[in-house]
């Protein structure tokens, strides 16, 4: 069996019991290093693991896809959910395997700056850019998701569509340069890494493990107006 398990936003907390039971059980680990090293607490010493960077996972995934087939139990693990922005990399484990794998979800970056930034995703958009490929239908749709009123969680891309670079591409096209902005690099610290609006945040650098909550100009009604 070979089960692909979102590990969480980077700490065990926020891990969910059945990944890491799978974790745990496992006969192989393997994931990107920093994902590696959330669950490694996990490990019971005598499972195979198997670590890898962007230049290496194709290579690093059919180590990972033979073992499976030698009929080890094999978890790969992915950080947040699989499928928020890690959807190329399950693509790339799958052609590795050639069949289709389990997932089993985690909880997102997205789903945990949604809880710090109190906004709900029924008014809100989330949008990752951490993809390769051409970034313009994603891009315009950022734009659209301003222009009607609505929140947007973004992921940018390390590292040449970063903060910043979210910021010029939508004043470029016509964003209020007013909206409200919250920047989050670690999202277990109670506040945000910056906060100001999307003019003030053009030029400004943060890491590549930035986050965005860009605010609608003007909150939805809730629907409960006018109850006492």
């Amino acid at each position: 069996m070979l089960t692909c398990v979102g590990a969480g936003p980077g700490h065990l907390d926020f891990l969910t019991r059945r990944g890491a039971e799978l974790v745990s059980n496992a006969d192989v680990v393997a994931g990107f290093d920093a994902v590696v090293d959330v669950v490694r607490p996990l490990l019971l010493g005598d499972q195979q693991v198997v670590t890898m960077g962007y230049r290496d996972q194709v290579a690093k995934l059919a180590e990972v896809a033979a073992l499976h087939h030698a009929g080890k139990t094999c978890v790969v693990v992915f950080m947040g959910d699989i499928h928020f922005s890690g959807f190329q990399f399950l693509e790339r484990v799958e052609t590795a395997c050639g069949h289709p794998v389990e997932t089993v979800p985690g909880i997102s970056s997205a789903q945990m700056l949604a809880s710090k930034g109190r906004v709900c995703f029924d008014e809100t958009t989330f949008l990752t850019f951490h993809r390769r490929g051409d970034l313009t239908p994603f891009k315009t749709h950022l734009r659209d998701v301003l222009h009607a009123g609505r929140n947007a969680i973004v992921i940018p891309r390390p590292w040449d569509f970063m903060p910043k670079d979210v910021a010029a591409y939508l004043l470029t096209h016509g964003a209020n340069p007013a909206h409200k902005v919250e920047v989050w690099e670690n999202l277990s610290r109670a506040e945000a890494e910056w906060t100001g609006t999307l003019a003030e945040l053009e030029g400004r650098d943060f890491s590549d493990m930035s986050i965005l909550l860009i605010r609608a100009l003007m909150p939805m009604l809730t629907g409960l107006e006018g109850e006492a």
